[in-house]
Order: structure tokens, then sequence, then C-alpha cells
């Protein structure tokens, strides 16, 4: 049974105040109606996650998360996610570290979101990223990953990386398994074990795009292609390179929001 410790619920899902329709407006067309909505998670309590996916405990005897109140941004608690112990390599499967809860917004009042969303998050991170020496894959980890999709598949996916050299960058921009950005930062390193500010904005209809600001600074913009204009499920926490053998991640003060624009 997943075990996560907590006190208080704050999930909250506001819907913002109606504009009134001008009178040359048609009603048929008119989007200022639409009720945007939030997502707020201070993980106080496993409470906030109930009908949403959590990784089992001990993935793979290697990984294991909780509520905890040792190192928080703000409030009781934090949720703390550790490695204890290398996976094998992922090469038939993915036997990469996972330790979260998933935020399946497509499971909550009126489903999916609509894009464009602003996420905004709180991070510690204290985990030793390196080259590989054998010409195998680098350490790398993942703060965010987002989806459209509503199944378990998870097929089309954008993710906020940490690559081995220090640097937050998105992944799997434009498409799948690329990596091509509009700007991309090669001076403003991550700082770890410190709480950091991650800030995303993410536009996920035709023409799309996505950016990350790191405590207020622009680290990432890329180009998203093929997806459709919803989130529909996200994750925080504990995910990264299968060979890692130790490592701490703390996440803090969630929020996701629909947006009518940058």
């Amino acid at each position: 049974m997943i075990k996560i410790i907590g006190i208080n619920l704050l999930v909250l899902l506001i819907s913002l105040s109606f504009h009134s329709c001008d009178k040359d407006s048609n009603p048929i067309d008119d989007t200022s109606n639409i009720q945007k909505r939030e997502f707020i998670s201070a993980f106080e309590s496993v409470n906030d996650f109930d009908g949403f996916y959590i990784t089992p405990q001990g993935h793979m005897g290697t990984s294991f998360h909780e509520l905890s109140d040792s190192n928080v941004h703000s409030g009781i608690y934090s949720h703390r996610a550790w490695i204890d112990g290398a996976n094998p390599p992922s090469i038939t499967e993915n036997n990469n570290h996972r330790g979260y809860p998933t935020i399946q917004l497509k499971n909550t009042i009126g489903g999916s979101f609509i894009s464009p969303c602003y996420i905004t998050f709180w991070v510690w991170l204290d985990m030793d990223l390196q080259a590989s020496t054998t010409g195998g894959e680098d350490d790398w980890f993942s703060f965010a990953t987002f989806t459209d999709d509503e199944s378990d598949n998870w097929d089309r996916t954008i993710l906020v990386n940490l690559s081995h050299d220090g640097y937050v960058h998105l992944q799997n921009v434009p498409n799948q398994n690329e990596q091509e950005h509009e700007f991309q930062t090669s001076s403003n390193i991550f700082p770890q074990k410190e709480w950091v500010e991650l800030k995303v904005y993410l536009d996920l209809s035709n023409g799309g795009y996505a950016k990350v600001w790191q405590n207020g600074q622009l680290v990432s913009h890329a180009k998203i292609e093929n997806t459709t204009n919803k989130l529909s499920q996200a994750h925080f926490g504990l995910y990264c390179s299968p060979q890692l053998m130790n490592g701490t991640v703390y996440n803090d003060d969630l929020i996701i929001i629909e947006v009518d624009g940058e």
C-alpha cells in the first residue's frame, strides 16, 4: 500500500469571474466566459492527490518518497524523494528512478486543463550528476513531466530536465525525442542544496511553445509541436536516470493555473 505522510488538505479548483460579452461579439465564438482553473498543493497532505496515481513506495527497491517536515519552503511539510541504490540500465524497458504523485488533471472537476498554463513550484535538489565515462547514458534529472495524453501511456511528453552539466532545459521539443531550443542558457547553473523557484509557461495549442524561468531568469524556450490544446497529466518529484545511486529532492508550493497568455 502506498504510504505518504501528511496532515492538511490543500486542493483548490478556483473559477475566476466571468467577463460580460461585448454587444458586438459573437457568443458562439466568445472565449471570455471560459472558467480559469487552478490546482494548488503545498504537499501538506496525501489527500491532495486523491484519485491520482502515486508511484509505489520502494519502486524497484531503490526509490522512496514521503511527505516530510525535515526541509520545507513553507508550511509544515514538503514532498521528499530519495534514491538508495542504482537500477539496471534502461535498454529494453524503462528502469528510471521514480518517486512521485501524479497530478491527473483529467480526473478533476472539469477534466484536463486547457492551455496555456503557468506552472510554478519550488525545488531543493542534492543530486551529483556526471557525464558517462563509458559511452553510456549521461546522468540526468527531471523536475517535471507534462502530457496531453489522457491514457496511461503518456505517449507525448514535455519535460523540464537538469543535464549533467548543470543546466535546466526543456526536453522532447519541439517533438518527442528532440531537443531544439529557441533559447537555452549556457551560463545560469542550477544551484543545488537550496530552494529554487521554477516557473513554466506551457502552450500546447497548434504553434505553441514553452518557457522555463529559474528564480525569475529565463533559462529555456522551445516550440512545441504535435500536441492537443490541453494539459492532462503531470508529475514532479523524483524521476531520473537509473544509474544514479543516491540523491534527494524536495518539492513544495506547486501551482498549476490556466491563463489567457504569457
